[in-house]
């Protein structure tokens, strides 16, 4: 049964320096990244965090949390989409040599997977699952979850009823922050 609706912020990491499908590699954030982070959240605040156990997430959530002294938790779930065979791989390079499934994933990354990529339906679940983990919070505390580009994609297209082959268009620079209507699970 679907609960009430709850707003929870989502947090996109800052700028690593790197310039490819990093997926689950570990980066640390670049200087830049940081300032990208602090400014994003300048003037406002949250009475929880939750984070991708990954550097370029974790970092700033620990650090964020520690100054702001409210609870972090950090949930597995939330890390990044695994990108097989291209993780690592410089876009250019993919678009060059692996354009046309390049192309057929960004049109339908349901059914066009990269090789040896996560299976799409269990990156949906396991956001899904942590999402409705942090609404439950959210009922009555404000919630950041610091995480990633393709997570925010999926998670946004899953609250707003877009098809998943909608997630190349939608926008999400470093260190941007999305507000986003969640259900909670629980009784109506």
């Amino acid at each position: 049964m679907i609960g009430k609706h709850v707003g929870i912020d989502l947090l996109r990491h800052g700028d690593t320096g790197q310039r490819s499908y990093r997926g689950q590699l570990d980066d640390a954030l670049s200087p830049l990244g940081w300032t990208q982070l602090r400014a994003a959240i300048f003037g406002r605040s949250w009475d929880a965090i939750v984070t991708s156990p990954l550097r370029r997430c974790a970092d700033f959530a620990h650090d964020l949390a520690s100054a702001r002294r409210v609870p972090l938790r950090v949930d597995a779930r939330l890390a990044e989409y695994h990108f097989g065979d291209w993780q690592g791989v410089p876009i250019d390079v993919l678009a060059k040599e692996q354009g046309e499934a390049l192309a057929r994933f960004w049109a339908d990354p349901v059914a066009c997977p990269p090789p040896g990529g996560e299976p799409f339906a269990a990156f949906r679940e396991r956001l899904c699952a942590a999402l409705n983990e942090v609404a439950l919070a959210a009922v009555t505390q404000r919630v950041l979850v610091v995480t990633h580009g393709g997570a925010i994609r999926l998670l946004r297209c899953e609250a707003e009823g877009r098809d998943f082959g909608d997630m190349a268009n939608i926008e999400v620079p470093h260190a941007s922050l999305h507000p986003l209507d969640w259900a909670a699970p629980g009784g109506a």
